[in-house]
């Protein structure tokens, strides 16, 4: 992949999840900033960006979103398919429930 590409898959990515994340906070904020990992502070601000907005921050060589699963106990519990399904993805939430939100510096 050549670093022509990999700009454009960053950007696509950044528009998808900037939309995504747009979308769920307009249709239950608490359950957005729960799932996204984000402040409610940063939700407030996504909510009200405008199309123009949204599509500058994606054209950003810079990743919007981050992979939250950092944790072995939480990839651990996400990747293993020998325990009772439903009870790990719930034990992995609370997990993640702990970690600290994403907020603005």
């Amino acid at each position: 992949m050549s670093k022509d590409q990999l700009l454009g898959e960053i950007r696509e990515t950044n528009l998808a999840y900037l939309l995504l994340a747009q979308q769920m906070i307009r249709m239950d904020i608490a359950t957005a900033v729960f799932r996204l990992g984000i402040s409610q502070e940063v939700a407030e601000i996504l909510d009200q960006l405008s199309p123009g907005q949204i599509m500058k921050m994606a054209a950003s060589n810079m990743l919007m979103c981050r992979f939250r699963c950092d944790d072995r106990a939480i990839l651990g519990l996400l990747t293993d398919h020998n325990t009772n399904k439903p009870m790990t993805a719930s034990h992995a939430a609370v997990l993640m429930a702990g970690q600290p939100a994403a907020g603005l510096a």
